[in-house]
Order: structure tokens, then C-alpha cells, then sequence
């Protein structure tokens, strides 16, 4: 017997990290009804992601500013979506983001409760936050009946394709030589409270340059002054901060042997690239956002004042970050 083409909208989240981790949900689908048809609506940002994702047939973006509720662009959106889905997944919690799959008329649309989302879901799940304790498994969990889903009993990982092609093109533009790479991520858009020390950084990048790699470091155009500081005076450390997109990331990432990274978006792509990770916990718990990937060393002192998840210190020191040393991250490489 045949499996029925079950045609699936999925409201997807507004972090990168987020969106790579939504493909563990679509995955689960996908093992589920290997006929489904999954279409993903998001920010323009995550379309080269989205593309990276063999499960996802078509990306979809809503074409508001970051905040702006947009009710005319939802509307007309759900227009264009009526009678082509047969159930929607909202992974984000507000009541403006059930609002396109309610006003499409899709019949079947489920969330977890959040801003009284009582008439936009039909199916409306209570977050169990001790069962459901990590991000991926509240996605995961959306995906399956709710028998199956507190928890999710397997999770599969994120695995992101990549572009041979577009590697070759981007170490010739960007001038990268034939030396194995590590990359560096230095950012965290949550707040400084996930940035490792620059200063650390730079010394971690200067032993690993006197070892024979260069040191690619990447980020987006907020994060060109912190790769100017890691690359200061150093040979062989090329800040490709600003210089590249989001899916020159993602082949630039799997390039290389290992990365070195604190808990970011980048993270979670590198995750699913492969790539051997380091990644380096301040405020933020590896328990609840660890990186998706069997091949990674976690680097956190647990104080006893973390995780806060605080975007800026409250203690004013940041311990939990300034003393986890370079010796320590460049021992476990």
C-alpha cells in the first residue's frame, strides 16, 4: 500500500541555530510518511539554508520587517496557500505566527500554547519543559502524535548538504591556500555573555598557525571587528567575516578539520556539516542547546552563577568565560 502525499506546512523559527535544528522535525517526517510533501515558511535569511535540506521541497518567506506585524503580507500569503497544505507544524510560540496557517483555512494546524493561541491552532500542545528539555525535542515532538512525541524516542540528526562546486570557487575568490583549515566563530548574536574572550582567540589561532593550519574566521558583518582582532599581525588567520553568506558557510565550515566556536548559530551549522566541534559555553547551557553531532568536545567551568542566560553578566566579570583558558581548548585538539 502506498503512503498519501501528506502536504505539510511548517512556520519555522527566527534563529539560524533554530532553523538548523528544525531539520531533526523534518526528518521525523520524512521517517514517518517518506511521500510528504514539506514546505517551510521563514525569514528571507534562512533560504539558502532551507536549500541545503534535501526534505524541504519549497522555502517560503513573509516579507515583513523584524517586530512589524505585517497583517496585509499575512494575508495575502495565506491566500496563496489555500487548499495546499494538509496540516501545519507552527514551531514558534507567538499568535502571529499560527496567523498565516489560520487565515489559509489549513485544517489541521498544531503548536505548543503561547499569547492564548486558543482559535489560530487546532491542536494546541502544553510545553512540558522538564520532558522536553531541549530545543530540538520540543520540534521533534510537534511532528509526532503526542503519544509518541513526550519525549521524542529517537531524534535524528541535522546534515546539511554540501557544495563542492562552490568550495572550489570560494578558496580560489577568497585566496585560501592548500593548508588544513580551522575555523573559528567568534560571535554569538544572543550577547556577550556566549562570547569567549577575543584575546583567547588570537592565542589560540597563533598556536595553531605555528602548527602548519590557517585559521578561517567567520561571522556575519557585525562580526568583522572581532575577525580584524583574532587576524591582528598573523599569517595564515583570514577574518572572512562580512565577506561570505550564509551558505558559504555552511561548505567553508565542512572544509575544515575542526572548529572552535561558542554557542551560536554557526555552531549548530558546523554541527551539521560534520565537522569535528569545540564549543564553548558561558550563560548558556549545553544541556539545552547542545551542538547536534556525535563528534564534539564541550567547554564549560559550570560555576556555580551559570548558566544564567543572561546576555550580559549580571556578576560583571564574566569567570564563567575569561577563565576558561587556551591551554585548555588547544589540549583537546
Amino acid at each position: 500500500m502506498s503512503e498519501v502525499p501528506e502536504r505539510i506546512l511548517v512556520v519555522g523559527p527566527s534563529w539560524v541555530g533554530d532553523m538548523v535544528m528544525a531539520q531533526s522535525l523534518f526528518k521525523t517526517l520524512k521517517r514517518h510518511n517518506g511521500a510528504a510533501v514539506i514546505d517551510v515558511m521563514g525569514p528571507r535569511w534562512s533560504l539558502p539554508i532551507l536549500a541545503r535540506m534535501p526534505e524541504v521541497r519549497h522555502a517560503l518567506t513573509l516579507d515583513t520587517s523584524h517586530g512589524q506585524f505585517g497583517l496585509k503580507a499575512r494575508w495575502q500569503l495565506a491566500r496563496q496557500l489555500r487548499g495546499k497544505y494538509d496540516r501545519a507544524i507552527v514551531l514558534p510560540r507567538s499568535w502571529k505566527s499560527a496567523l498565516v496557517p489560520f487565515l489559509a483555512g489549513i485544517p489541521r494546524r498544531n503548536g505548543f500554547l503561547g499569547e492564548q493561541r486558543y482559535v489560530v491552532l487546532t491542536e494546541r500542545r502544553t510545553l512540558d519543559r522538564k520532558v522536553l528539555d531541549q530545543t530540538v525535542k520540543r520540534f521533534v515532538s510537534l511532528g509526532l502524535p503526542v503519544e509518541e512525541g513526550m519525549p521524542p524516542s529517537e531524534i535524528p540528526v541535522p546534515s546539511l548538504e554540501r557544495d563542492p562546486d562552490n568550495l572550489a570557487s570560494l578558496v580560489t575568490t577568497l585566496g585560501l591556500s592548500s593548508a588544513p583549515r580551522i575555523g573559528m566563530m567568534p560571535g554569538a548574536e544572543y550577547g556577550p555573555a556566549k562570547q569567549w574572550p577575543l584575546t583567547h582567540y588570537h592565542a589560540l589561532a597563533a598556536r595553531l598557525v605555528a602548527k602548519g593550519y590557517d585559521v578561517i574566521v567567520l561571522g556575519g558583518p557585525k562580526d568583522v571587528e572581532a575577525g580584524e582582532v583574532i587576524a591582528e599581525g598573523q599569517q595564515g588567520v583570514f577574518n572572512l567575516c562580512g565577506k561570505t553568506r550564509l551558505a558559504d558557510a555552511v561548505d567553508l565550515l565542512g572544509s575544515c578539520e575542526q572548529v572552535v566556536t561558542n554557542d551560536s548559530g554557526l555552531m549548530h551549522v558546523a554541527a551539521a556539516t560534520g565537522v569535528r566541534i569545540h564549543a564553548i559555553y558561558g550563560s548558556s547551557s549545553p544541556a539545552y542547546t547542545p551542538p547536534l553531532t556525535t563528534d564534539a568536545t564541550i567547554h564549560t567551568l559550570a560555576l556555580s552563577c551559570s548558566p544564567c542566560f543572561e546576555r550580559k553578566c549580571p556578576l560583571g566579570h564574566t569567570d564563567c568565560l575569561n577563565k576558561l583558558s587556551v591551554e585548555r581548548i588547544a589540549a583537546s585538539m
